[in-house]
């Protein structure tokens, strides 16, 4: 099971957030306490986060009450936006022109100065998933709280190319979603569902 961040300011206001480490807001912690009530039932093998504090305080609040170790690894983190980190699309824009015709929810045609690549992000990715994978046992379940970015790149990682764009989805703030891994490949279960909070 895979699940993005809860929310932040920078999401509020549309801002690029890459690696920058931006905190959770009150809404986004109420939205993992509420991914946590959600998942209480379930077993969990093993979980991971990204390092960054708003997947990493997601996941501590998702996990709250368990005897479960998580482990923090920057494999997990957001693509690298370079200069776009803190502005928002419209500024992106109005720096890089060229941009226009595109969207900002396009990442794999994105290569931000200074910052990655789609591709480099999907090899950082798989990377992470294989390390993962090698932690599960037999039969059992991970949790992995991650980021919107390296959420396609599981998806592309594990389904393909061609299958992860056909489903055009754009990853909600503790957005669940679930895959099944087995010998013959990964089937997609679940895919970005929310909770719904009072905050």
């Amino acid at each position: 099971m895979i699940v993005r961040h809860g929310r932040t300011s920078w999401n509020l206001d549309g801002r690029f957030q890459g690696q920058t480490d931006v905190p959770l807001d009150e809404t986004g912690r109420a939205q993992a306490r509420a991914v946590g009530a959600a998942l209480a039932g379930e077993r969990f093998d093993c979980a991971v986060s990204s390092d960054l504090a708003r997947a990493s305080e997601t996941a501590e609040l998702v996990l709250a009450g368990r005897a479960l170790v998580l482990e923090c690894d920057p494999r997990w983190r957001e693509l690298r936006f370079g200069a776009w980190e803190g502005l928002a699309w419209p500024e992106i824009v109005e720096r890089y022109p060229s941009l226009a015709e595109r969207s900002p929810t396009a990442a794999r045609f994105y290569a931000p100065a200074g910052g990655e690549s789609f591709d480099e992000l999907s090899a950082r990715i798989g990377e992470a998933l294989a390390a993962l994978g090698r932690r599960v046992p037999a039969g059992g379940r991970a949790l992995a709280v991650t980021h919107a970015g390296p959420l396609h790149a599981c998806l592309r990682v594990l389904l393909g190319e061609q299958e992860a764009n056909a489903l055009a989805v754009r990853f909600s703030p503790a957005g669940i979603t679930r895959l099944r891994l087995s010998p013959g490949g990964a089937t997609l279960t679940e895919l970005n569902r929310t909770i719904e909070t009072s905050a």
